[in-house]
């Protein structure tokens, strides 16, 4: 195992077009399952220069049954839309929350999924895909998650807290950053290199020196609050390399979701199985089984199992049981990690893995969703029904199981 390497990790803001089209998904999500816990949804979005649109398949009680809209609920959905433009902050002339154009073209499950996901009188409910999903946690940064991100993520959302009150009133929505670290052994020592990129007010850029600088010394400033001083004695700085980022947002670049399954999980820093999260209702296992296995890897470590733990699992559409359990500790287990995976597959309260004993267990069917859609699905805290999966309550039962 390599003891002396970099490591690099990126993150994109809520303003990036791609997690425009996540966290319009995701509020469509939230919308169906506020009216039906058993909706079924997938929603695929598409952001451009003053157009989104809306297409997938759907089912939901009260909303859109038998091949038939309710009354209302067109209206509904653009109005959910519309505002989760409005909340991310876009009112610009290439991308306005008032002025774009939508079009929905969401329409009915498909008879043939249903009919394999769906519980019947002598079979339980099927997985909504086939499918690989993965977890990981690692104990190097307080929320288990691989410190390239974590602070990719940290320097990202204080800029959008920054920009939302007021406090950094140059800077416009769309954004990223990337933060590369020294590692030494199996922990961060150094960052090396952090890059950003943000979109700015006209005039914050090289035509303005002075107000370029006022910018660059913003983001230090967010930066040296985010990261410990400690990593930042040899770092250099790349701050709007190009110069100018003022076209930004759907306007400078078309948004669709799922293209940031990297962001969204663990920075390249753990397998990926392809799923995309966002715009999916928790039977497609591409989403919860890949928070049950967070939820699991996070839980192994948490409990002294690990220091470092992926899980692995897979399943076939339409059916119940999954197919394999895999975990790997890095060789940093305490135990083996045949014997880890026999310990979650006999824990009672997790119910097999099945799709349904996963949402049951974590409580999925609600809407929860949109906050996962900017800034990563893992690592945040577990608060009221949110982001169950961060939970730490697995700890004394795998503790037991293993003796």
């Amino acid at each position: 195992m390599r003891t002396n390497y970099l490591f690099t990790s990126e993150s994109v803001s809520e303003g990036h077009p791609d997690k425009v089209a996540d966290q319009i998904s995701d509020a469509i999500v939230d919308l169906f399952l506020s009216k039906d816990p058993e909706a079924r949804i997938a929603c695929e979005t598409l952001t451009t220069t003053q157009l989104v649109v809306l297409a997938g398949e759907i089912r939901c009680k009260g909303v859109y049954e038998s091949g038939e809209w309710a009354p209302g609920a067109k209206e509904e959905i653009e109005q959910t839309v519309r505002n989760t433009v409005k909340r991310i902050g876009y009112e610009q002339d290439g991308f306005h929350w008032e002025k774009f154009e939508f079009i929905n073209r969401l329409h009915g499950q498909s008879a043939h999924i249903a009919q394999g996901v769906d519980a019947g009188e002598n079979k339980d409910e099927g997985a909504g895909d086939q499918g690989i999903m993965f977890g990981y946690a690692t104990d190097e940064t307080p929320g288990y998650m691989p410190a390239t991100l974590y602070y990719s993520h940290k320097i990202l959302e204080r800029m959008a807290a920054d920009r939302h009150s007021g406090a950094a009133p140059f800077l416009e929505p769309d954004a990223k950053s990337q933060v590369t670290l020294r590692y030494e052994g199996s922990l961060p020592v150094a960052a090396t290199a952090i890059v950003v990129s943000t979109q700015h007010k006209p005039g914050f850029d090289e035509n303005d020196p002075a107000k370029q600088a006022e910018l660059e010394a913003y983001v230090k400033s967010v930066i040296a609050d985010v990261i410990p001083p400690v990593l930042l004695r040899e770092t250099e700085y790349f701050i709007n390399p190009t110069g100018s980022f003022e076209i930004g947002g759907p306007d400078g670049d078309a948004g669709l979701t799922g293209r940031k399954i990297i962001v969204d999980t663990y920075g390249g820093a753990a397998p990926h199985g392809g799923g995309a999260f966002s715009g999916k209702d928790p039977t497609k296992v591409d989403r919860s089984a890949a928070y049950i296995t967070r939820y699991l890897a996070k839980n192994v470590v948490a409990a002294g199992l690990a220091t470092r733990c992926t899980i692995q699992i897979a399943y076939a559409i339409g059916v119940s049981k999954p197919l394999s359990l895999y975990v790997d500790t890095h060789e940093t287990g305490t135990v083996g990690d045949d014997k880890i995976e026999e310990a979650i597959l006999g824990i009672a309260k997790l119910g097999g893995l099945t799709p349904r004993s996963i949402r049951t267990h974590l409580g999925l069917n609600k809407p929860i969703y949109q906050p996962t859609a900017a800034y990563g699905h893992f690592g945040r805290t577990a608060e009221g029904d949110f982001f169950p999966w961060e939970r730490l309550d697995l700890v004394d039962d795998l503790k037991a199981a293993l003796g």
